[in-house]
């Protein structure tokens, strides 16, 4: 018998050779954690919130929906199969009683304006307080924070400024609240980026908080920012500058359309200069545990009937394209737009769930079946299921049923945690 040619000592040395890329894969590209994401962002200027907004939101999307025959029947016009339609009609219809808004940002940048400092410090402290007041009521959104005044030079000091007020007026009331989400606006450079994660890092040593506490989202609305002046796309590098403070990539239709000179009756989230800069971002993005966000469109359901309706089935046709596309969040800014973005994202997972299922019962209790599964894409039918989940779409009962695993099993395949080299690094005595 032919002896083997590699022993204990060079597979070490091997393990020593490679102990850098095992850091850059460990600390770098940790994957998602499986926490939830939410899905949509909706941005309300800073000074018109308060802990009622969510709800009055809500009340809104139904009374639309009621004006126009009821969430039933705006479920089958906006194309919902008869198979589905009773179901997703009576879970948006308890997504918009129960929780209309999933992440709110309150608005310090274009939906603000410049209205002076004085004005703007009183803003920034009240909304911190209401925020405070919705957390203790309990009516707070699962997510909520602010988008300061980007990093360019005529807003620098402004937005840094509302920044240090918003989190000294909450650390003033206790510990920051949980879901709290920081935006920074028009990053064109990774030096803004490297700046922001220092001004945490500044923030956190302050205020006597866990190193890392402070992590803030980067809107992608600069094509500077997609490919820089050296030819290479400084989008990657801005992420890992910023080492974990990232949490995620929001694409800016409109300031990202305009920067490129594409007229405004073609400025669009399906657009292929759209497509570009996200598809450039979702491989960025890939495996670091940074989220995606879509932008948002400007066609908003208000006017007559017909113009309700074709406002609807533009958003609920751009939010099922987002998601198709793996880009699970997006923005709104209007209550109506809560009725389509809520059809086809519970739609996106129930027609997706029979099969996800029958999928993972068959690749966990090892069912011999016409579809072979590896674990890379176990691990994406799992995810796709606890999305489901995660924003009311499916219910854990139905996951237990169809598929045979509870939610921790199913957390667990969708994120499992990364195995620990058995490999020494030292060569043996």
């Amino acid at each position: 018998m032919t002896e083997r040619l590699l022993g204990p000592g060079d597979l070490a040395e091997l393990d020593r050779f490679l102990a850098p890329t095992d850091r850059l894969l460990a600390e770098r590209f940790p994957g998602d954690d499986g926490s939830r994401q939410p899905v949509h962002t909706v941005y309300v200027p800073a000074d018109r919130y308060t802990p009622a907004l969510p709800a009055d939101w809500g009340a809104a999307a139904l009374a639309a929906a009621e004006a126009q025959g009821g969430v039933a029947t705006v479920v089958r016009e906006l194309g919902v199969p008869e198979a589905f339609a009773a179901d997703v009609a009576a879970l948006v219809e308890a997504k918009l009683r129960t929780e209309p808004i999933e992440d709110l940002r309150l608005d310090f940048e274009d939906g603000y304006g410049d209205r002076g400092d004085e004005t703007e410090d009183a803003d920034v402290r009240r909304a911190a307080e209401q925020i405070l007041a919705a957390v203790d009521a309990g009516v707070a959104p699962a997510f909520i924070g602010i988008r300061f005044k980007c990093f360019e030079a005529p807003t620098r000091a402004r937005g840094i400024r509302s920044l240090d007020l918003f989190l000294a007026t909450l650390l003033d009331a206790g510990d920051l609240p949980d879901g709290l989400v920081l935006t920074l606006p028009k990053v064109t450079t990774v030096a803004q980026v490297e700046a922001m994660a220092h001004i945490c890092h500044r923030f956190e040593e302050h205020h006597g908080l866990t190193p890392g506490r402070l992590r803030f989202e980067v809107q992608v609305e600069t094509p500077q920012l997609i490919l820089g002046p050296d030819g290479t796309s400084p989008l990657a590098t801005a992420i890992h500058v910023a080492e974990g403070r990232v949490s995620g990539l929001h694409y800016g239709t409109y300031d990202y359309s305009a920067s490129l000179g594409i007229s405004a009756a073609y400025q669009s989230m399906e657009h292929p200069a759209a497509d570009h800069a996200k598809n450039v971002m979702q491989v960025a993005a890939a495996q670091t545990g940074v989220r995606l966000s879509d932008g948002s469109t400007n066609i908003l359901p208000v006017g007559d009937d017909d113009a309700v309706r074709a406002a609807w089935r533009l958003s609920a046709r751009l939010t099922r394209r987002s998601l198709e596309r793996g880009y699970y969040q997006g923005w709104d800014l209007h209550p109506a737009q809560l009725v389509p973005r809520f059809v086809a994202n519970t739609l996106f997972y129930r027609e997706g769930l029979a099969s996800a299922t029958t999928r993972l019962r068959n690749y966990v209790h090892r069912i011999e079946s016409a579809v072979m599964d590896e674990p890379a894409t176990a691990r994406a039918l799992a995810a796709f299921v606890l999305r489901g989940v995660q924003c009311g779409a499916v219910t854990e009962a139905e996951v237990q049923d169809a598929a045979g695993i509870d939610l921790a099993a199913l957390t667990a395949l969708a994120h499992p945690k990364p195995a620990t080299s058995l490999v020494t690094t030292e060569e043996p005595a």
